[in-house]
């Protein structure tokens, strides 16, 4: 009896500790292009750390940055030009961050609060999400303006809005 009862303790335990990323984590993300295209992206690079137990969700904590300098888009001019001043400005700000305030249940699975930090700005997101198989994904949509991002750049050429998906596997 007293195995089951430290077994259950040090389950509880490894759940409510920070858990690992897994490397490949990544956040995928479509904006438009020209009116008539979309450009299609991967943000890997994610570090940070994941308190998550179902069961006690005032205790949840997410704390997880990717690498800037890792967007890629299967174009080399066009990501290394994301890594300028006038995008991703990545020589001073290397990261994009979400940090959560709340984590709730939802009918659909959770829904994340919290802040999102990209360019110097940061600003309140809502994130909804679903855990299975020791999977985080999640799915929002910002305005890139909002974060300084291509502010020179028409929106005919690139959109304004940004679909992104957010897939954090732990190890």
């Amino acid at each position: 009896m007293k195995f089951i009862l430290f077994a259950c303790c040090l389950l509880a335990t490894s759940i409510l500790s920070a858990q690992s990323i897994s490397s490949d984590s990544q956040v995928r993300f479509e904006i438009s292009n020209m009116g008539f295209k979309t450009v299609d992206g991967t943000v890997e690079g994610m570090t940070g750390s994941i308190t998550f137990d179902p069961m006690k969700l005032d205790v949840v904590d997410f704390n997880v940055c990717v690498d800037a300098k890792e967007v890629k888009t299967g174009n080399a001019k066009r990501d290394d030009h994301l890594q300028k001043d006038d995008w991703f400005n990545t020589e001073v700000y290397p990261e994009i961050c979400i940090t959560s305030t709340s984590v709730s249940k939802t009918d659909d699975g959770y829904l994340a609060k919290g802040s999102l930090t990209m360019m110097g700005v940061t600003r309140e997101v809502e994130i909804p999400f679903t855990f299975e198989n020791n999977t985080f994904l999640g799915t929002l949509q910002i305005n890139r303006l909002d974060y300084k991002l291509g502010e020179d750049t028409g929106t005919f050429m690139v959109g304004d809005e940004v679909e992104i998906q957010i897939v954090c596997k732990l190890q």
